[in-house]
């Protein structure tokens, strides 16, 4: 099993930035996929970017070149840059971590941090 934190969510006006943190508590090398996801009022939750345990990375495509995935393996935390914000990226942001086994993997979700634009 894994547990993950977010933080680092906020308020912040239309162009400016934040850094999300999502600390894992284990190592994220022994996770297969981490990513964020996003869900705003009224929508589905949507991908965001991902990073693998091998350091590939994807995004979305509404968030790429504002949006940068990274991690930081001695302190076990994947962070989002998310610079240049709209209104719409207005959401809850969840972590979630991906490990191969069984079927289909086990997931595990953070508890969300909201962000919020304003116009």
């Amino acid at each position: 099993q894994v547990q993950l934190v977010e933080s680092g969510g906020g308020l912040v006006q239309a162009g400016g930035f934040l850094r999300l943190s999502c600390a894992a508590s284990r190592s994220i090398f022994s996770i297969n996929v981490m990513g964020w996801y996003r869900q705003a009022p009224g929508k589905e939750r949507e991908l965001v970017a991902l990073i693998s345990s091998g350091g590939n990375i994807n995004y979305a495509d509404s968030v790429k070149d504002r949006f940068t995935i990274s991690r930081d393996t001695g302190k076990n935390t994947v962070y989002l840059q998310m610079n240049s914000l709209k209104p719409e990226d207005t959401a809850v942001y969840y972590c979630k971590a991906h490990i191969v086994g069984g079927p289909s993997g086990y997931n595990y979700w953070g508890q969300g941090t909201r962000v919020t634009v304003s116009s």
